[in-house]
């Protein structure tokens, strides 16, 4: 996780999907089955999330597909589950894409015509 000066409040599906590596779907279901996982909605009906909310949804995550719980077993342990105090970190999207540069891709292009042009003169060296 990443920690910024500034902190986000709330998350949406589709950036707690990324953040989680699950997809929209599973947070739904997982909303249905346990109780202790209930996002507010906006004034437009869409899911937001707290940090407190995505940590729940890791741990489990944790239990069901790391320690191998039946969604039972899970609801039994999230019995006595207590979140941590929020520590003020910021969550980090997981494979975010990065913005690319025309600078960055003339420079890759480049380098590889450059590799391909030595891979060449090495192949007529060894013929």
């Amino acid at each position: 996780m990443k920690a910024t000066g500034i902190k986000k409040l709330y998350y949406s599906i589709s950036e707690v999907s990324k953040i989680t590596d699950l997809e929209q779907y599973v947070l739904r279901y997982w909303e249905s089955e346990f109780d202790e996982l209930k996002p507010q909605k906006n004034r437009a009906g869409n899911r937001i999330y707290t940090n407190r909310d995505i940590k729940l949804i890791l741990y489990i995550k944790k239990l069901l597909r790391d320690e191998r719980y039946t969604i039972e077993g899970a609801k039994q342990v999230l019995k006595s589950y207590t979140p941590d105090i929020d520590a003020g970190e910021q969550l980090e999207l997981i494979d975010a894409p990065k913005p690319r540069t025309k600078i960055k891709d003339e420079q890759l292009r480049s380098d590889v015509i450059e590799v391909k042009k030595f891979l060449e003169t090495l192949l007529q060296k060894l013929n």
